[in-house]
């Protein structure tokens, strides 16, 4: 049972899904208005090029032998997906968010880039950090600045990204998947960019 839900953990709280998570929370407590159909449409268009394109490519590269799990497991199958998501994430920030329109989101973004950038350094040199802690390092970190930025509460929200970090390290670390040093390693690659990029827009 408990192998199931911290198995459950790591497949809902997947990479893939933290950087709409960090959209749709920018999009609920931020005071600015925003229309609605503008909001579906980058929504829907974040989607597209970070849940189901990396899913597509990876289907395409378990084809080609390039890959045996979405988790991605040894450092040689992480370098082609870590590459092509640096691609995904520049187009995200030159076409879906520039810093002409919403210049949160867009560093929020350069952020994401430069710890996927750093992941990719790391396997590089044969070191296999944890994706899953980075991103939702990187959301809580977002999180924590958009409550200092617009001057409003949000501590639950802060409170469920940190419990959801702990479940997720958890999980990570049942299932065998990441020792500690790769965890605590993943966790500041995700949050000290965020961090970094606060000096730009907050």
């Amino acid at each position: 049972m408990i192998n199931k839900l911290l198995k459950s953990i790591s497949f809902i709280f997947h990479p893939l899904l933290m950087p709409l998570v960090g959209i749709l929370l920018y999009f609920s407590k931020s005071p600015r208005y925003f229309p609605v159909q503008i909001i579906k449409a980058k929504l829907i268009s974040l989607a597209i090029l970070t849940i189901i394109l990396p899913i597509l490519i990876f289907y395409l590269l378990k084809t080609l032998g390039k890959a045996k799990s979405i988790y991605l497991s040894t450092t040689k199958e992480r370098i082609l997906p870590l590459a092509l998501n640096c691609i995904i994430i520049l187009i995200i920030i030159v076409r879906l968010f520039p810093s002409s329109e919403i210049i949160e989101l867009y560093y929020f973004f350069v952020g994401v880039l430069i710890s996927t950038l750093a992941c990719l350094i790391l396997v590089l040199l044969k070191f296999k950090t944890s994706i899953h802690m980075v991103a939702i390092a990187g959301v809580l970190m977002f999180a924590i600045a958009l409550s200092i930025h617009f001057s409003i509460n949000i501590n639950g929200s802060l409170a469920i990204l940190t419990i959801l970090a702990g479940a997720v390290a958890t999980s990570r670390l049942h299932l065998k998947a990441h020792t500690y040093r790769e965890l605590v390693i993943g966790f500041f690659i995700g949050f000290i960019p965020q961090l970094l990029m606060i000096n730009y827009w907050l």
